[in-house]
């Protein structure tokens, strides 16, 4: 009875495991936030992080995107749309350093004043952790073509299409065709771009050497393209079976602000503030002047909820806003606790004010026992 058991208990192992590694296999890649990011075959890519810096003076709109990503695919591709005729070009790798530190949160010390076992202050620290808690374009004519090919380039370890199309159907089949594998779902997701007459920048990420695989943190792209509005390609992150994260930093005129959540979590801003003119990496995106730099974190815990694209708007006052991050240290003066002395001054007045009493009631009892003292008369003294 217990060797059948065994058996049985071994198969339901085994099946499941089995279960898990097919899994593995066929789970769809992650997309990413500005579009669909598919591996080829059977091999496993995620965008573990995406970055993107956008630019926009009122007329012009620039996009650039960097991404960090894991697996063993050593090709995949992914679908941009922009709403017009877009140029596309390798980004200044300095540019997102440099953004990290302007939008650095401000770091400031509080003092607290009683000792902390999480912070393994004395005398905690002798305990040796054994408490808890330490731990655009122009539309197509009638006659075109239901895809056009506006442009096609190599740039670095990117292999860039630039295409128009009035079919999302014929647009999945040039993909298909010239070596985007993009998966079949992706014609409808496609269908409201077709309809508004947007044009589409295909990526194939493909590095030169056979042996490579996508893995770390790539390249940026930069993406230009004329938009009277501030516009942030999102909807085809709908396909992805993951929650998507999205971080984004604006540069624009003003302070900027989503019009809506889009199906994600509330947007939250990280930093807002002007920056003067520049001559790094920042200063070659907005041509030397000055402008206000907003960024945003958000997450999409349900990706299919995604009901459209980030349109983006001026807030309603240039607000400066910074993070500030607190350490907290035990409140010292010379190197030496001050709750410390706090508390020996305390016990040593309490001391002084015992011994204190302690001497004036023994006076007391002193003089009391002198008074209480029988009274003895003096011998008379002899007649002469």
């Amino acid at each position: 009875m217990r060797g059948t058991r065994r058996i049985h208990r071994f198969l339901l192992v085994a099946c499941a495991l089995f279960g898990l590694q097919l899994g593995s296999l066929i789970a769809p890649a992650y997309a990413c936030g500005c579009g669909a990011m598919i591996p080829e075959g059977s091999s496993r890519v995620a965008v573990t992080r995406e970055t993107s810096a956008v630019h926009w003076d009122g007329r012009t709109e620039q996009i650039v995107m960097r991404f960090t990503v894991g697996g063993n695919a050593p090709r995949a591709a992914w679908i941009m749309p922009v709403p017009s005729r877009a140029s596309v070009e390798l980004g200044d790798r300095a540019l997102f350093d440099e953004l990290e530190r302007l939008t650095a949160p401000e770091h400031r010390t509080r003092h607290y004043f009683w000792p902390r076992p999480r912070n393994g202050d004395w005398p905690f620290d002798v305990m040796d952790g054994a408490l808890p808690g330490d731990a655009g374009a122009p539309a197509p004519g009638d006659a075109a073509p239901p895809v056009g090919v506006v442009g096609r380039e190599r740039l670095g370890d990117f292999d860039v299409a630039r295409l128009t199309a009035t079919d999302p159907d014929a647009l999945g089949r040039w993909l298909d065709d010239n070596g985007f594998e993009l998966p079949d779902r992706l014609a409808p997701e496609l269908a409201p771009y077709v309809a508004q007459k947007w044009e589409y920048v295909a990526v194939r990420l493909a590095p030169d050497r056979t042996d490579a695989v996508l893995a770390g943190t790539l390249d940026p792209l930069r993406i230009r393209f004329a938009s009277d509005r501030l516009v942030y390609p999102m909807r085809l992150s709908r396909l992805a079976r993951e929650p998507q994260s999205l971080g984004l930093y604006v540069v624009a005129p003003h302070r900027m602000e989503p019009r809506d959540r889009i199906g994600g979590d509330a947007p939250e801003v990280t930093y807002a503030g002007r920056i003067a003119p520049s001559e790094g990496a920042v200063g070659r995106l907005t041509g030397g002047a000055s402008a206000f730099l907003t960024s945003f974190e958000q997450r999409f815990p349900e990706p299919s909820r995604i009901d459209g694209d980030h349109e983006l708007r001026a807030a309603d006052a240039d607000t400066p806003y910074r993070r500030v991050v607190y350490g907290n240290e035990l409140l010292t003066v010379a190197g030496m606790p001050v709750w410390l002395l706090a508390v020996g001054t305390v016990l040593a007045t309490a001391l002084t004010a015992v011994l204190l009493l302690l001497r004036v009631r023994s006076r007391r009892l002193r003089g009391r026992s002198a008074s209480q003292a029988p009274y003895a008369p003096h011998a008379p003294l002899p007649l002469p």
